[in-house]
């Protein structure tokens, strides 16, 4: 039997899930939520929602911790990283709020395009004022998806039983697969350009924060709606505040926003602006599947299944000795991911050398790591292959016995955009992570922090001048990795930086008479 502190409160049917199990449950009252950290110690499991901040002492306070339930979507109040380090289990329920989300969409967009709320107003305070709220009509308007995953897909869905033409823009889905769920594949300027109604359904990572800036928040057209139930990050609210108070934008309906509770509320409290406080996973259906998964979710995990929807790194398919595998399979597909480009199309992953149990678990690993960088941290072990199904990614592996002198191999080979990338890792000594080829060069490097990586003409001073622009930035190196590719002019180089480089350090480097290509990847939390 395992204890089972419930920290926040959470809808009935989840919670009878916790007592059937036949384990302790305990719900926290009001009153004894500042003494969390004192009476953690002695549970097993954690089940939180917002209301409580999962911290790093926490975490450490709760000495027999195996799992965190996260009661929703979102783990910004979870550190994953800390529980980790500390092997606890981070589960939650991806996917509860699937349908919610989508109608709130469409409750937003329709309020906004008919001044719903606005003439509710009016008529409240005894007002009867028909010619002031003229709307329009979403039939035969342009609908543009940022973002064409499962939300998506569904609110485009819904779109076409008003005869709206759907865009989409997704850089990681290929265009086939778009036209296939009866839309048009777009450029993200294309589609600001084109679009009527712009919807956004991205998570928020370091690649999407601010993702529609004023250059392309300027691109719409005049009149065009803006509707965003994804996360506030993605738009730079003060260029939106600037648009709707010029009357370029006919309007906007937010559900989120940069900061929550807003500390500014202009951009809210907007007369062209319909908002809501993050509603969309707040309807009864959405909280008994938020509550009943998490339950599952929570006591698989204590089971010791794999079948759980795991946010963080360590949960054990084949024991201890295995998660170094895993770690670096993803370290390889997300390296990969970022040193391609364009939509990703096929991920093969050889196994050499392996444990036969470890084979599907690895490979999974190697496709989570290339899926985080256009997902972020909603994919996981479960649902990995469901994504890459649902985008269309070919997913294949092989396996074979040892090569090229290593007890064990990993290689992830990916196709981005027409262009392959190949990555070669394998563990020294059961543990020691290594890169030991990287497209179709060799060289070996621990794939950890900072990393650079640099295809240049094989020519003199080249690392000379890479190594004074970063010292010019104040940038260290920590190790640089050089090789060449026999029979050509080209070389590359692999450069570990003790902290990450700015936007126009890059840029400098990328702008080199001799630099071919340069990426940087931050490996440091993987």
């Amino acid at each position: 039997m395992y204890r089972i502190l419930v920290s926040d409160p959470l809808e009935k049917t989840g919670l009878a899930a916790l007592r059937e199990s036949g384990h302790e449950v305990y719900e926290l009252p009001a009153e004894e939520k500042g003494k969390l950290n004192e009476l953690i110690d002695g549970y097993d499991a954690l089940v939180v929602r917002s209301g409580t901040q999962v911290t790093a002492d926490l975490l450490k306070a709760g000495k027999s911790l195996k799992v965190v339930g996260r009661a929703g979507i979102g783990v910004d109040n979870v550190d994953t990283k800390a529980a980790t380090e500390l092997g606890i289990l981070v589960v939650n329920a991806p996917t509860a709020n699937l349908i919610s989300a989508t109608e709130h969409t469409f409750a937003l967009l329709l309020a906004l395009a008919r001044n719903v709320g606005k003439a509710d107003a009016d008529i409240k305070s005894h007002q009867w004022n028909r010619k002031k709220f003229v709307g329009t009509e979403l039939q035969g308007k342009k609908l543009g998806v940022i973002g064409f995953g499962r939300i998506g897909q569904q609110v485009a869905h819904r779109a076409r039983a008003f005869d709206m033409e759907i865009l989409a823009y997704d850089p990681f889905l290929p265009d086939d697969v778009v036209r296939r769920a009866e839309a048009e594949p777009r450029s993200l300027e294309d589609l600001m350009a084109e679009a009527d109604v712009v919807t956004l359904h991205i998570p928020l990572t370091d690649e999407t924060r601010g993702l529609l800036n004023g250059e392309l928040l300027r691109k719409m057209k005049k009149g065009a709606l803006l509707v965003n139930c994804a996360r506030g990050g993605v738009v730079d609210e003060d260029v939106l505040l600037e648009l709707l108070d010029s009357g370029h934008l006919g309007g906007a309906a937010l559900d989120v926003f940069a900061q929550e509770p807003p500390v500014d509320y202009r951009l809210a409290a907007h007369d062209r602006v319909v908002s809501t406080p993050h509603l969309g996973a707040q309807t009864s259906e959405a909280q008994v599947r938020i509550s009943t998964q998490t339950a599952d979710m929570v006591l698989k995990a204590l089971d010791g299944s794999l079948a759980v929807t795991a946010v963080n790194l360590p949960f054990r398919p084949a024991g201890a000795s295995g998660e170094p595998f895993l770690r670096l399979a993803e370290k390889l597909g997300r390296l990969a991911s970022t040193l391609g480009s364009g939509s990703l199309a096929k991920v093969e992953v050889e196994l050499q050398g392996l444990d036969k149990s470890l084979h599907v678990p690895v490979t999974i690993a190697a496709l989570r790591g290339a899926l985080r960088r256009p997902m972020g941290d909603s994919v996981n072990y479960v649902n990995a292959e469901i994504i890459a199904e649902e985008r269309g990614i070919d997913v294949r592996r092989t396996v074979s016995a040892a090569q090229g002198g290593y007890p064990n191999q990993v290689i992830v080979r990916l196709s981005c955009g027409g262009e392959e990338v190949e990555i070669r890792g394998a563990l020294f000594h059961g543990h020691d992570e290594r890169i030991v080829g990287l497209r179709g060069y060799q060289l070996e490097f621990r794939p950890k922090g900072n990393i650079l990586v640099v295809r240049n003409h094989d020519i003199p001073g080249v690392v000379g001048q890479l190594g004074t622009r970063l010292g010019n930035a104040e940038v260290n190196i920590a190790e640089i990795h050089l090789a060449r590719r026999p029979g050509t002019d080209r070389a590359l180089a692999v450069v570990r930086l003790d902290h990450q480089i700015g936007a126009e350090v890059l840029e400098g480097i990328r702008g080199m008479e001799a630099v071919d290509a340069a990426e940087v990847i931050d490996l440091g939390d993987v």
